[in-house]
């Protein structure tokens, strides 16, 4: 027995290793600069000054919130649909989801504005069938077009992953109690499927509120962002402090954030046969 804790412990030192060194010293070092002033000494000067940022964290929050919607509206329905094919369309249909995720992020933007730029290939055609051109790069459009567009696989996933693994007994249960197909998804499917949806909100909603390139490169550099914000604060030594503030704020949201999905989740987890806890699926 003693063997295996020591087994164990000797498992676990890199991961621990490796969360003090990136992890916890980060956030160490931003609760120093966070506050203290540019001469080190301990100051509060940094989060009152963040009164001048609030329309940014609105803009952050507006945005990440609208993009996390539509990725829930069309990624809740194509993760249905996957779930409902055989085995090997499962399999290509995963494939082409997860496609885009094989390039990088920068590359993914970078492709986007080719397509949507004035001189881009939409407005190519757009111009060529003799139709005005769409201002899509530089609007908040264009921003939230691209969080949608880079973050959507992170929501089908999850949810895909949940569906794959939902009991078909409970849909043949609800069918012969008599349930329309609107009832079993709303009262069987939806609930049983919660954690997946939580999972994919989080996934989506966290990179979309911290994002910085896809505002600078689809925003045109007129669209900031509090990642943008704490980009431009943190090139600047003088500053650092403030976007120390900022990005302790952002953590602290993001933390809340995950902690009230968490909660979610766990309150919309079936009940277990065994004990009776739980339950997530409407009388």
């Amino acid at each position: 027995m003693k063997k295996g804790s020591l087994f164990q412990k000797l498992a676990a030192a890199p991961h621990i290793l490796w969360a003090i060194m990136f992890i916890v010293f980060p956030m160490i070092f931003v609760l120093f600069f966070a506050f203290t002033d540019a001469d080190g000494n301990f100051s509060f000067s940094n989060i009152t000054s963040l009164s001048q940022y609030g329309h940014v964290f609105v803009l952050s929050i507006a945005f990440a919130l609208i993009a996390t919607v539509v990725c829930l509206l069309i990624g809740y329905p194509l993760a249905y649909f996957m779930s409902k094919q055989s085995p090997r369309a499962q399999k290509i249909l995963m494939v082409l989801v997860m496609l885009p995720m094989w390039c990088n992020l920068l590359i993914r933007t970078y492709a986007l504005m080719a397509l949507l730029d004035n001189g881009g290939l939409l407005n190519s055609l757009l111009e060529s069938l003799g139709l005005d051109k769409l201002q899509i790069v530089g609007t908040n459009f264009g921003v939230i077009l691209g969080m949608i567009y880079d973050f959507l696989p992170y929501m089908v996933l999850p949810i895909f992953t949940a569906m794959t693994k939902l009991d078909p007994k409970f849909i043949e249960a609800s069918q012969d109690l008599g349930c329309t197909s609107w009832q079993t998804m709303t009262r069987v499917i939806m609930p049983l499927t919660a954690s997946g949806v939580i999972s994919g909100i989080t996934m989506v909603f966290v990179p979309s509120i911290s994002t910085f390139y896809i505002s600078q490169k689809l925003g045109a550099g007129k669209i900031d962002l509090v990642g943008d914000t704490i980009e431009r604060l943190f090139q600047n030594p003088s500053t650092y402090n403030v976007g120390a503030a900022i990005s302790l704020v952002m953590m602290i949201l993001i933390i809340i954030s995950v902690t009230i999905m968490n909660r979610f989740s766990d309150d919309k987890q079936p009940a277990d046969p065994k004990t009776g806890k739980g339950g997530g699926i409407m009388p």
